[in-house]
């Protein structure tokens, strides 16, 4: 999410050298961790405490390694003095459960410390040939134990690698050492404010001002991204990248034994100058990468660009939208970009009557965007309304030349804003197509299941994307917003197959692979399911292999480190690896 945080201040500061209600139950117990290391960027190691949020004091600050003159040691006193007293204000006011570090980070949400690389795993059953790569996963993993509000999305981003060679795997773990992380890690402490578990209210407010007070005296740098990269990965231009939507990607390495290295906050070689959300798409024939950027407190609130092959970024298009709005994902035909703009909208002013900025506007009628790729003026969009639609996340679109329309195929969630404020009704996540019709400029749209059940995250073959396709692999999401298994969907028919983890086990996004893993197999379905599973009973964590076109497990990978359960992933073939950047 876009965060409050990058808005900028004024001044010649020198800074110091910086390097849902997901509606959440707590689980039974808290998983151990199982690997314990600490992140290279400092001199001091990151150790993690149990988390016990609004019952600990706030550690004291550790200002003296930042070499601060007079000025900003008085400063330093002062604001600290500030946020204790703040946070001794807040310790007795209830928080929601999108807010409420308790539940939103509760069982195997819970974060892990970092896991150096485990070779020669145990692997049960037989590796496909075929798969020959790395499968990394990105989620959110809280290094600090917050001292207020927090929510699952606000958590410091770690990617989950997976090598596979000739049947063996390795496994390692490791932060996305981003500039908010790493000045946070030398202060041993969070500072920066929390996007959606801390900015309500006029609580909220004052954290703003407190971080504003520490970048305008040097005691953090605001100026060089405030974003936590735990969401989507992509690997595009012979380079890895980790994003959210609430700053530049993050450009990671793998290593020749499968571990992970930060390369650093990337910026397409200084042609990208905002931010990015968090999933761009990554066109399967053009090779071509293509993107929104939001911004929730300037216009233009949204635009769009794209890049080359050899990623030389085209000129940004604004696009007009009346309200900055909450747009986390987007889809592409073969010539069309599809734009959502929807009712959860961001409204600052709500922030001095005390709730969340993030908020559903029922004055607004959700419309989607139909804009050709190489669109050069927003005059070319052709928007058509879709009342009572908020998607967010679109599995694909394609377009039907017979019918002039343009068909879309998403998860529609209600209560839309359910995920970023406490709602009494239960989530639903229904599986939804979208017909456009670029002639009569109208929309039809119709629930594409019989059974009531809970499709979120998940892909269709990434070979395929943006043209017609049969089949989509989507999570199953109960109980919400757990992973019970995962559904085959046949999008012609509506037929449905199940693939259940069975007892307490519980997953996240299936992620599928083609045969051939770069040019894909001969049948759509070809290929496999990749699946992170954690046994909330014995508390271990494994990687299922599932054969795509009959279900059936093909091998089960013992992980040495608990698994929280995360977001996106993304597969790098071994071929790919050779030109890696």
């Amino acid at each position: 999410m876009v965060s409050l945080l990058t808005m900028s201040t004024s001044g010649g500061i020198t800074y110091p050298q910086a390097q849902s209600d997901l509606c959440m139950r707590p689980i039974k117990r808290q998983p151990k961790v199982k690997c314990t290391v600490h992140i290279d960027v400092t001199e001091q190691p990151l150790k993690r405490s149990s988390f016990t949020p609004r019952t600990t004091a706030t550690p004291p600050p550790k200002h003296n390694s930042l070499r601060l003159n007079i000025f900003q040691k008085a400063a330093a006193i002062a604001i600290d003095a500030a946020e204790r007293a703040l946070i001794s204000h807040e310790k007795d006011t209830p928080l929601s459960k999108t807010a409420d570090p308790s539940v939103q980070i509760a069982g195997n949400y819970f974060p892990v410390s970092e896991c150096p690389v485990r070779q020669f795993l145990t692997v049960e059953g037989t590796i496909p040939d075929s798969i020959d790569g790395v499968y990394v996963r990105n989620g959110a993993n809280p290094m600090f134990d917050p001292i207020a509000g927090h929510h699952l999305f606000d958590g410091d981003g770690m990617v989950h690698a997976i090598k596979i060679t000739n049947g063996s795997a390795s496994y390692a773990c490791r932060f996305t050492k981003t500039e908010r992380l790493i000045q946070e890690t030398r202060l041993g402490r969070p500072v920066f404010p929390k996007a959606i578990g801390e900015l309500h209210g006029h609580s909220g407010i004052a954290r703003l001002m407190l971080f504003y007070a520490r970048g305008l005296c040097g005691l953090v740098n605001n100026q060089n991204g405030v974003g936590v990269a735990n969401a989507g990965l992509v690997y595009f231009n012979n380079r890895l990248l980790a994003m959210s939507e609430d700053d530049l990607p993050y450009q990671l390495k793998i290593t020749q034994t499968g571990d992970l290295e930060t390369v650093g906050r990337y910026d397409f070689d200084g042609q990208l100058k905002s931010t990015m959300i968090a999933h761009p798409k990554l066109d399967p024939v053009t090779k071509e990468l293509h993107a929104l950027s939001y911004d929730v407190v300037r216009k233009p609130y949204l635009k769009y660009f794209r890049f080359s092959p050899d990623g030389v970024k085209s000129p940004e298009l604004e696009i007009p939208l009346e309200t900055p709005t909450m747009i986390h994902d987007f889809a592409i035909t073969e010539n069309f970009v599809v734009i959502p703009d929807q009712q959860v909208v961001f409204k600052l002013g709500e922030m001095m009557a005390g709730n969340s900025p993030v908020v559903f506007d029922g004055d607004k009628v959700s419309r989607l965007g139909i804009m050709p790729k190489d669109a050069t003026e927003a005059s070319e969009i052709i928007w058509v309304d879709s009342p009572e639609t908020f998607c967010f996340h679109l599995w694909n679109a394609w377009e039907s030349p017979e019918t002039e329309e343009v068909l879309v195929i998403g998860s529609c969630m209600s209560p839309a804003d359910s995920i970023f404020n406490e709602r009494d009704e239960s989530l639903k996540s229904v599986l939804t197509e979208i017909r456009i019709n670029l002639r009569t400029r109208e929309s039809t749209r119709r629930a594409m299941m019989v059974d009531d059940v809970n499709l979120e995250i998940g892909m269709v073959n990434r070979n395929r994307l943006g043209r017609k396709t049969r089949f989509a692999f989507l999570a199953i999401a109960d109980p919400w917003p757990k992973v019970s298994g995962f559904a085959k969907v046949d999008l012609v028919t509506g037929e449905i197959e199940k693939y259940v983890y069975g007892d307490e086990k519980y997953g996240g996004e299936p992620f599928f692979l083609p045969s051939g893993s770069v040019d894909g197999g001969e049948n759509e379905d070809d290929g496999y399911i990749f699946c992170h599973v954690h046994d909330e009973e014995i508390e271990t964590s494994e990687l299922q292999i599932i054969n795509a076109v009959n279900l059936k497990l093909e091998a089960t990978i013992k992980l040495p480190s608990r698994v929280p359960y995360g977001f996106h992933g993304t597969f790098v073939d071994a071929s790919e690896l050779v030109d890696q950047v």
